[in-house]
């Protein structure tokens, strides 16, 4: 558990305010993460790094000469919104392009990639490699579909010193990517962490017991074997991952035996010196190993093995100098004050201000009926989902990671200020509001519901409140987060109670019911898919490697959709009833 908290929503700007003021000679802070102090050298290749937070020293702290030019630092184990990505991305780039490289999950996916759009259609050449190196995650065939651990530190590291040592963008992103296909990694916890504030561990593993196949953002192993040796245990992970290795893997190896944040350094020697004892009897050569923290789990006890497959151009930039507040190898140049920076460090660049947000309208707000409606149903969603929080994370917990509660109720937090803030119709509240949600909230669910909000807004925008219309606005909802989560039904996700949600919209529609009988029989219908989703097997996102577990359980995205419209169908009846 966490010791030194204030408020649990404020622990990542704090420790991000405290690490810039240690650090304030190496790196600046900016809106959404932190940049190099020295600013990216004119005509390098920019690599921004980044995901959730609570895994120190990943992001911030690789920030550095020969390695990252900028961190985009989201939430605690929930992922960046796509305008923090965009702010500390505008902040890095110098001129040369950008690479962004984060781990594989669809909540950055989502969030970066809206922001390397936006980027792009202003002119800036942006580019993705995302690390997929748990061979716990997918099978060899499906390696693209892994998500990233530990080896995130190994493509950063790469990709930092290919863009050091002048290579242009093109050059960057294929030897970032050459990284990530030669790198694999297997985890293993022994006790689960903690997020700050709370009492108790996202999981919980038996005694006497570790659990192989351990994601990063608190999710459980794949399976539990007997606690052993450090030497056996070595030999359990070395052998899974000797069996899982590239084309033409070559005979030397990058090593790094990475603690989670409750086993620590005597104890993380002690497994490399049994890796290293049998990588020698496979006759591999090992060069310049890492062995400490450099990819944590918050308070997670755990430790994980990577092996960097090594080809002649990788290894010399796994050598190569680099320094960050974090991580120091060989001996770089000093760099001096950033010209592009003011004494504030402000840009003066000419781009967009990456520094500051654009603050809120401070004059009268004035709505259309429809937006006021709006406004009234986003009070009572907000109502439901903080009553419901608690229930939401032991749902997600069970495959997950357990933080969606604590996510939707940023969110829809967010939505309400936003929206209570904006003048004009239902598009503009509705727009606001996903804004918001989107950039408080980050994550999956964050990215969804910001993108299903303003699509909603926009297809009701100037139309009178039908049974049609609501359902049309309903169906533009459903296909943005389509579009974007890439998710069918079946995949155990929100669009499994979201489809039969609009479908009953337009046969109510179709047999001529009013708007409150519409959403009714549509939320009850919702609320049946998604109790039915406890017998799907997740197909999509951090669940998937948990499968088995899932099993039995509704899904959270879904159970959350289904309280959502259940709320707006009781406050639109309640509202009506009132008005007759």
């Amino acid at each position: 558990m966490s010791f030194l908290v204030n408020d649990p929503d404020a622990f990542v700007a704090e420790a991000l305010e405290g690490f810039v003021a240690v650090h304030s000679g190496l790196v600046r802070a900016v809106d959404g993460g932190v940049v190099r102090r020295t600013g990216t050298p004119d005509g390098q290749v920019a690599v921004v790094v980044g995901g959730g937070s609570g895994h120190y020293p990943a992001f911030a702290g690789v920030v550095g000469e020969g390695l990252a030019a900028g961190a985009v630092c989201g939430n605690v184990f929930t992922s960046p919104s796509a305008g923090q990505a965009y702010r500390v991305a505008a902040a890095a780039h110098a001129g040369a392009g950008v690479l962004y490289s984060y781990g594989n999950y669809a909540g950055d996916v989502i969030h970066f990639g809206e922001a390397q759009e936006r980027l792009r259609g202003e002119g800036v050449d942006v580019r993705t490699v995302l690390v997929t190196d748990d061979i716990a995650s997918a099978p060899q065939e499906d390696w693209e579909k892994r998500r990233g651990i530990a080896g995130d530190f190994v493509v950063f590291k790469v990709a930092g010193a290919a863009a050091a040592a002048g290579a242009d963008l093109d050059e960057v992103e294929r030897l970032a990517r050459l990284a990530n296909y030669r790198t694999r990694t297997l985890g293993v916890a022994f006790g689960g962490c903690t997020f700050p504030g709370a009492d108790e561990p996202l999981f919980t593993v038996p005694e006497g017991r570790a659990s192989l196949g351990l994601g990063i953002h608190g999710e459980p192993g794949i399976r539990d074997v007997p606690r052993q040796s450090a030497d056996a245990l070595a030999d359990e992970l070395v052998t899974a991952l000797l069996a899982d290795v590239p084309d033409d893997r070559g005979e030397r190896v990058a090593v790094v035996v990475n603690g989670l944040g409750r086993v620590k350094y005597e104890e993380l020697f002690i497994l490399y010196r049994a890796v290293a004892r049998l990588l020698d009897a496979e006759g591999l050569s090992i060069v310049e190993p890492e062995c400490g923290e450099l990819v944590t789990s918050l308070d997670m006890a755990g430790a994980s093995v990577t092996l960097v497959w090594l080809t002649p151009e990788l290894e010399e930039l796994w050598r190569a100098p680099a320094h960050t507040p974090a991580y120091r190898k060989g001996t770089t140049a000093e760099g001096g004050a950033d010209p592009r920076t003011g004494d504030e460090g402000e840009s003066h660049d000419g781009g967009a201000r990456a520094d500051v947000a654009a603050s809120a309208d401070d004059g009268p707000v004035t709505t259309t009926p429809e937006a006021a409606v709006a406004l009234e149903l986003l009070a009572a969603v907000r109502e439901t989902l903080h009553a419901h929080a608690d229930e939401l994370g032991r749902i997600d917990a069970i495959a997950g990671d357990g933080d969606h509660g604590v996510g939707m109720s940023r969110g829809i937090d967010a939505a309400l200020d936003g929206a209570s803030r904006t003048s004009g119709g239902v598009a503009a509240v509705l727009g606001a509001a996903g804004d918001a949600w989107s950039e408080r909230a980050g994550g999956t669910s964050g990215a969804l519901w910001g993108a299903a909000l303003r699509a909603a807004g926009r297809s009701l925008d100037g139309v009178e409140l039908t049974t049609a219309t609501v359902a049309d606005a309903a169906h533009a909802a459903l296909d943005r987060i389509v579009a974007l989560g890439r998710a069918e039904v079946g995949d155990k996700t929100m669009v499994d109670a979201l489809v039969p949600y609009v479908d009953e919209l337009d046969a109510a529609a179709g047999r001529g019911d009013g708007v409150g009988d519409a959403v009714a029989s549509a939320a009850a219908a919702a609320t049946r898919a998604a109790e039915s989703t406890s017998e799907l097997s997740p197909r999509l996102g951090r669940a998937r490697p948990l499968a088995e577990r899932s099993v039995g359980h509704p899904d959270a995205g879904a159970t959350s959709l289904a309280l959502i419209v259940t709320t707006i169908a009781e406050t639109v009846t309640s509202t009506r009833s009132h008005d007759e």
